[in-house]
This record gives structure tokens, C-alpha cells and sequence, in this order.
């Protein structure tokens, strides 16, 4: 059964934290060890330390307040792994289990911590980069409103179940070839619980939660990346008997931008930039995530394949101050088809030009397509 944490400190179960601590400290001064060095006194020293750790925690209270004993819970998941006899296992617990030697393992705490839970969300480029609050409907186990989690329609404190007194565990004596075998197994009238409502909320069935939907605000921050997460703390789902709420994790999705590509804080895009205005130089203007226009000022002489680099016009950093880039990739358009007027043009610029193409060779002092490709792949 659940311990009496309020009797322990001699506090109503209306009292307040001041109360609590005021009551902590009056008998810690009276049992403390150096003050006072019997084997009583260290015991009971350490019963109050345990009711001021639990009445202090708010998680934890609640749970004491629901008839559980966050202590007992915490205790009773511990060990288990891949061997299947739990924490400390071997031959103690195999001849337990088939001849009933050792101590019972007791009834498991009825107010259990629920889950987190998991939610995804899809956000364009443009709410990346600025952030937003954003509201999501979430599907989870909530506190029976009904019953506020006790479970009780009457919300009563569930009393001592009569089939296994308490223990959450019946044993049964049974015949084998190894002989009179004694084996255990949670009570079914309690469910291993050791205690029982007499009167189940008929809303939550006794559980002290329900199944709802219900629609939570997210606060996603500026500068989030595709797939990272956001906690949202108690949020998730209400555990059984109303225990307290696990955390809600939001994975935040970029939808595909039809201009820039993310490539961490930086933004890529691509430019495409006729020959002319290549080998003249040229300026064109993109409008940015935060809609306003960003000037990219082609270089005359602009090589295919090279970069022109905006600094600071790029994803805002998380955590830190500042943007990253952006790097606008040109790509030389060179036309397929043309006119006879404009063939002629041509051909009086490559008379100019007096060059003609040719194969390069170590030494010229330029560098091959092919030297360009593997050196933009080394960067």
C-alpha cells in the first residue's frame, strides 16, 4: 500500500510548500544524526527526507495525492533486459518462480507516467525562415475530466483488493513432474495492482484518462532545419491512473521551395545567364525569404559553373546570431538556334575575339573543363 507521506511530516494534504519545508525542517532538527545518533532516529531521519523529497515535487505529489507511491513506481520497472528474470536474476529468481522461495515482489503502483508522444508537421521555406506559431491537433490519452484521474466515479481511494490482500500477486500450488511446484501470478480481481475502485468512472473505465483530440500551439523557432524536433515538456500522453503527462515531440518537415535549395544556413539557387551577358557582365535581382529583392551582380567574364556569393542573405543560424549566404550557381545559356542577322553578329565577335577553339595542354596556364570539374569536387 501507498505510503502516508503527509502523515509522515505531520502536514494536511492542503498544506503548502512553505508548510511542507517549515514541517521538514522542525524534524529534521529533532532526528538529524548529529544531534541525535540512534539507530531510530537515522531511520526516521530518513522517512522524512523521502516525504520532503516526494511533497516537494509536483509530479510526484500528484501522484501521492491519486493513492500511488512515486517511490514504489519508480522501483518497479528497474532491471529486466534481455535475460527475462530482471534486475539481480540467475538461480535466486528461477527457484522463486518454481518453488516460491523469497520475498513476494509486491503490488506495482496504480498512477503509472505516461508515454511522450510523437507528431510531424509540414512548414514551407518561407516559415523556416521567419518561424511562426503554428497550431496542431494532437491525438492523445488526456485526465478524465470526469473523474480529474482518481479513476472513482465518487473519486474515492481505491481500497485493499480482498483476493490478494494487498500483495497484487496470487500464488497457486500445482503438481509437476519435479513435484508440488508453487508458482505466481498478478491478481486478475486487481490486475496486479494490490488495490481496486469500487465504483469505476464509467467515462474512463477506471484508467483515469481518455483518448481526445485537441489542438496545442507549437512556437517553431527561425532558422529550423528539416527534421529536427521541438519538446514540448507534459504535453504527451496522461499516464494510467491519471499519472503524470509524458513530453510531446513536434518533427518539423520543409516542403520543397520552387527557387532555393538549404544546404545548412546557406541557400543555393540557380541563375541562368545568356553568353552575351556572361562575357559583359550583368545584374539580375531575386526575391528573397523575407520578400524582399537581392541584387546578383554577374561579373563580366563570368565562367559557366561559377558562383556569385550574397553574404548574409541566407537562413538565419538557430541559437546564435547572424544568417548564412546565399550562393547563386550560373549556368551560361548558349543558344541553339539562331537567325541570320544575328549569325552575323556572331561571326564579326569571333573575328574579333581572334580566338578558336582548341585543346588545352600542361602548361597553358588555364585549366581544362575536366580540371575545373574535379577541383569544385575537392572544395
Amino acid at each position: 500500500m501507498a505510503r502516508d507521506y503527509y502523515a509522515i511530516l505531520g502536514v494536511d494534504k492542503s498544506a503548502s510548500d512553505k508548510e511542507i519545508k517549515k514541517a521538514y525542517r522542525r524534524l529534521a532538527r529533532k532526528y538529524h544524526p548529529d544531534v541525535n545518533p540512534s539507530v531510530e532516529a537515522a531511520e526516521k531521519f530518513r522517512e522524512i527526507s523521502v516525504a520532503h523529497e516526494v511533497l516537494t515535487d509536483p509530479d510526484k505529489r500528484r501522484i501521492v495525492d491519486m493513492g500511488g507511491d512515486p517511490m514504489e513506481q519508480g522501483q518497479a520497472g528497474a532491471g529486466g533486459g534481455f535475460g527475462g528474470f530482471g534486475a539481480g536474476g540467475g538461480l535466486g529468481d528461477i527457484f522463486e518462480a518454481f518453488f516460491g522461495q523469497g520475498g513476494t515482489r509486491g503490488p506495482r503502483s496504480r498512477v503509472q507516467p505516461g508515454n511522450d508522444a510523437l507528431l510531424r508537421t509540414v512548414i514551407t521555406l518561407e516559415e523556416a525562415y521567419s518561424g511562426l506559431r503554428k497550431e496542431v491537433t494532437v491525438d492523445t490519452a488526456v485526465l478524465c475530466d470526469r473523474c480529474e484521474g482518481t479513476g472513482s466515479a465518487s473519486k474515492a481511494k481505491p481500497v485493499t483488493c480482498d483476493q490478494c490482500g494487498g500483495a497484487g500477486e496470487i500464488q497457486e500450488m500445482q503438481r509437476s513432474f519435479l513435484g508440488n511446484v508453487m508458482t505466481s501470478r498478478p491478481c486478475p480481481k486487481c490486475s496486479g495492482f494490490g488495490e481496486v475502485i469500487e465504483d469505476p468512472c464509467p467515462k474512463c473505465d477506471g484508467g483515469g484518462r481518455v483518448r481526445a483530440r485537441r489542438d496545442i500551439t507549437v512556437n517553431i523557432p527561425a532558422g529550423i532545419a528539416d527534421g529536427m524536433r521541438i519538446r514540448m515538456a507534459g504535453a504527451g500522453e496522461v499516464g494510467h491512473g491519471g499519472g503524470p503527462a509524458g513530453d510531446l515531440y513536434v518533427e518539423v518537415a520543409t516542403k520543397r521551395h520552387s527557387v532555393f535549395t538549404r544546404d545548412g544556413d546557406d541557400l543555393d539557387f540557380t541563375v541562368r545567364v545568356p553568353m552575351v551577358d556572361a562575357a559583359l557582365g550583368c545584374s539580375v535581382s531575386v526575391t528573397g525569404l523575407d520578400g524582399e529583392d537581392v541584387a546578383i551582380d554577374v561579373a563580366a567574364g563570368t565562367q559557366p559553373g561559377e558562383r556569385v556569393r550574397v553574404e548574409g542573405r541566407g537562413m538565419p543560424r538557430l541559437r546564435s546570431d547572424g544568417h548564412g549566404d546565399m550562393l547563386a550557381h550560373i549556368d551560361v545559356v548558349v543558344p541553339t538556334e539562331v537567325d541570320d542577322q544575328t549569325r552575323d553578329l556572331l561571326e564579326q565577335v569571333r573575328g574579333r575575339l581572334r580566338e578558336s577553339a582548341r585543346v588545352t595542354q600542361e602548361g597553358d596556364g588555364e585549366e581544362s573543363f575536366f580540371d575545373r570539374l574535379r577541383n569544385r569536387f575537392r572544395r
